[in-house]
C-alpha cells in the first residue's frame, strides 16, 4: 500500500490559498479517482478539490474553516502499490527549532512545541503568527489532533489576549506587590488595537461566517486599509433612455427570451467611456501603475445567502443585447451556486446596480485591486428646469464614483462621468441599437 498526498489546487488565475469550506468524506472513506472530496471556498466562489487516486481517505490534514496555500497538503490516501515509505518523507515536518543555550534559561517557562498535527503549520497560519507576534507553542489548536487553524488565531487577535515569546504560562502567580519596581512616570499606555469580544445575550442569534462572507470581508477590509477612496455624483437625465427602452422591451423579451434591463444599457455607456478614458481601467502595482488593455466590467449579483462579482469580459466590444445576455447568465449561475472561478476573474472596474434596492445615493468601496466603482442609483421622475425656462418631469438618476486617490484625480473622473453622462443622455430610439 502506498500513501498519496491530495494537495490544494489552484482554483483561478492569481488565487494563491484556499479555505476547507466542508469535507465530502471523511477517513476509511473508499474514493474513485475524481470523486469530490472537499468544498473550498476562493475568491468568493466555491469549487470541489476532486480526488487524484483511487483508494482509502486516510488522514484530513486540514480542518473545516482552516485557510491552506495552493501545494500544502489537504489529505492523504491509501491507495494500491509503490512504497509508502518515499511518500512519508514528502509530509510536512513539524516546526521544530534547535534552542540555543544562552536563550533556554530565558525561555525556560514556554510550553515545548508538540510535535504531530499541531506542530505542522499551514503558511496561513505562520504568516498570522508573524504579523501578529503570536507565539505558536503557547495556543491551543480546534483542528485535526490539535492543529492549530487560523480561525484560532484569529479568536485570540480579536479578543486581545496575544501570547508572546517568553510569556509566563497563565497558570504561573503574578509578582507580589513587592517583588514590583517604583512606579515612574510615563507616557499613558496606548489603547489595544483589538476590540473586546461581542458576547451574546440571550435571545441573539448567533449567525457561522460562511466562507463566501469572510471573503468578501477580507478583500473590502484590504480595500479600504490600502486604498484611499474619495467620491464624486453626477446628474444623468435618461429620460430618453426610459421611453427607448420601454417601447422594446415586450419585442425583445419576446425575441431574445430574456429582459433587457436599464442596467445593461449603464453597463454599456460605461463601457464606451472607459475606451475613451484609458486612466479609468487601471490598478495600483506599488512603484507602477498598470492600465489594462482589456475593459472587463464586474457586476455584482446577490443571492439568497451571499454576494458574488461575476466579471462581463470584454463588455467594450459587445452590443446592448450581448451585454444583457450575458448580465442575464451571470445571474442565473450567481443565484443557482454554478459560478466558477473563471467567470469571477480578470475585473478591471466594478458597476453596482444599487438602484435595484431603491438607492438613490451611495458610496461604494472599491473592489481591490480596481481603482473604481461605479454605483448606478435608481431612476426617478423628479421637476426639471429646461433650458427653456419651462418646468417638465423628468427621468432622473445618479450616479456615484468611488475612486482610488493613488491611481486617479478629479480631473480624469470629472471627464469620464461627463462623458457618460452624455453617452447616456443621447441614448434613444433614433441613435442606439441594441444589436
Amino acid at each position: 500500500m502506498a500513501i498519496e498526498n491530495i494537495k490544494m489546487p489552484q482554483l483561478g488565475e492569481s488565487v494563491t490559498e484556499g479555505t476547507i469550506e466542508k469535507w465530502l468524506v471523511q477517513p476509511g472513506d473508499h474514493v474513485n479517482k475524481y470523486d469530490p472530496l472537499a468544498e473550498v471556498n476562493t475568491d468568493k466562489v466555491t469549487a470541489e478539490v476532486p480526488s487524484s487516486f483511487t483508494g482509502i481517505i486516510k488522514e484530513l490534514i486540514a480542518s473545516e474553516g482552516e485557510t491552506l496555500a495552493v501545494g500544502e497538503i489537504v489529505c492523504t490516501i491509501e491507495t494500491e502499490g509503490g512504497s509508502a515509505a518515499a511518500v512519508e518523507e514528502e509530509k510536512p515536518a513539524t516546526e521544530e527549532k534547535p534552542v540555543d543555550k544562552k536563550e533556554e534559561s530565558k525561555t525556560s517557562s514556554t510550553p515545548v512545541k508538540p510535535s504531530g498535527a499541531k506542530g505542522r503549520y499551514s503558511p496561513a497560519v505562520l504568516r498570522l503568527a508573524q504579523d501578529h507576534d503570536i507565539d505558536l507553542a503557547q495556543v491551543e489548536g480546534s483542528g485535526n489532533e490539535g492543529r492549530i487553524t487560523r480561525k484560532d488565531l484569529m479568536k485570540l487577535i480579536d479578543s486581545g489576549n496575544i501570547p508572546k515569546a517568553g510569556d509566563a504560562p497563565a497558570a504561573q502567580a503574578a509578582p507580589t506587590q513587592q517583588e514590583q519596581p517604583a512606579a515612574q512616570p510615563s507616557a499613558p499606555a496606548a489603547p489595544k488595537a483589538a476590540s473586546a469580544p461581542i458576547e451574546s445575550a440571550p435571545g441573539d442569534i448567533e449567525i457561522p461566517v460562511s466562507g463566501v462572507r469572510k471573503a468578501i470581508a477580507a478583500n473590502m477590509l484590504k480595500s479600504k486599509h490600502e486604498a484611499p477612496h474619495a467620491w464624486m455624483m453626477i446628474e444623468v437625465d435618461v429620460t430618453n433612455l426610459v421611453q427607448y427602452r420601454d417601447s422594446i422591451k415586450g419585442e425583445f423579451k419576446k425575441k431574445e427570451g430574456f429582459n433587457i434591463t436599464y442596467f445593461t444599457f449603464f453597463v454599456k455607456a460605461v463601457s464606451q467611456a472607459l475606451k475613451e478614458f484609458p486612466m479609468m481601467n487601471s490598478m495600483w502595482a506599488g512603484d507602477k501603475i498598470i492600465q489594462k488593455k482589456d475593459i472587463n466590467i464586474s457586476i455584482a449579483v446577490a443571492s439568497d445567502s451571499a454576494l458574488f462579482v461575476p466579471v462581463i469580459k470584454n463588455s467594450d466590444e459587445k452590443s446592448v443585447k450581448g451585454i444583457g445576455k450575458e448580465v442575464n447568465e451571470l445571474a442565473l449561475k450567481a443565484r443557482s451556486g454554478k459560478l466558477k472561478s473563471a467567470d469571477m476573474q480578470g475585473g478591471t472596474f466594478t458597476v453596482n446596480n444599487t438602484g435595484s434596492f431603491g438607492s438613490v445615493q451611495s458610496m461604494g468601496i472599491i473592489n481591490h485591486p480596481q481603482a473604481a466603482i461605479m454605483q448606478v442609483e435608481s431612476i426617478v421622475k423628479r421637476p426639471v428646469i429646461m433650458d427653456n425656462g419651462m418646468i417638465a418631469a423628468r427621468d432622473m438618476v445618479n450616479l456615484c464614483l468611488s475612486l482610488d486617490h493613488r491611481v486617479l484625480d478629479g480631473l480624469v473622473c470629472g471627464q469620464f462621468l461627463a462623458r457618460v453622462k452624455e453617452i447616456l443622455e443621447n441614448m434613444s430610439k433614433e441613435n442606439t441599437s441594441v444589436y
